[in-house]
């Protein structure tokens, strides 16, 4: 361990050769190169003026608030706020007096006349949309029709498949019963 510690260098003359790697480099630089030629000026171009904010422009801070350290702390101005204004009264409703119910009339019917021609006019759709105006014509034969197209739709579309499939298996079975 002793011979590893006195082969290396030690910090200072490692900073001390970087140092001397530097200026050596340095040195050569500055006397080889030339001075630069002066390059024209070119005329300067109309300014305009837009509003830019320019990085160099000084700034007049307000005065500061506190002091802590080297920091200057600086308090916006308050902004004025606006005057409260009291909501405007609202308008008294008009008194309407409540309905007189005649107990007679509640109980024979105990929903309005309103709400009842609602009821009576679903009912209507409920009837004329099932399209049974025969008298002979159950409730089975609606769904029949209703069914027979979406029935016709799918077989179009299955059917062939189906077929296909149970006739490979058909085949199958009996290839493998002669070969046995």
């Amino acid at each position: 361990m002793s011979d590893q510690s006195s082969q290396e260098p030690t910090m200072e003359e490692i900073l001390a050769s970087i140092r001397r790697i530097i200026s050596e480099d340095d040195a050569p630089a500055a006397e080889a190169a030339p001075p630069p030629a002066p390059e024209p000026v070119p005329e300067p171009e109309p300014v305009i003026e837009d509003d830019v904010l320019e990085l160099t422009d000084p700034i007049e801070p307000p005065a500061p608030v506190e002091t802590l350290g080297d920091l200057d702390l600086y308090a916006p101005e308050p902004e004025p706020e606006p005057a409260y204004e009291p909501p405007a009264p609202a308008p008294e409703p008009a008194y309407t007096p409540p309905p007189v119910f005649n107990r007679d009339e509640v109980a024979e019917t105990l929903v309005g006349d309103h709400a009842a021609g609602l009821a009576a006019s679903a009912f209507g759709s409920l009837s004329s949309a099932l399209l049974m105006p025969a008298n002979g014509r159950t409730l089975e034969d609606v769904v029949r029709e209703l069914l027979r197209p979406l029935l016709k739709e799918w077989l179009d579309t299955n059917l062939p498949r189906i077929v296909e499939n149970k006739v490979e298996e058909e085949v199958h079975r009996i290839s493998r019963g002669r070969g046995v």
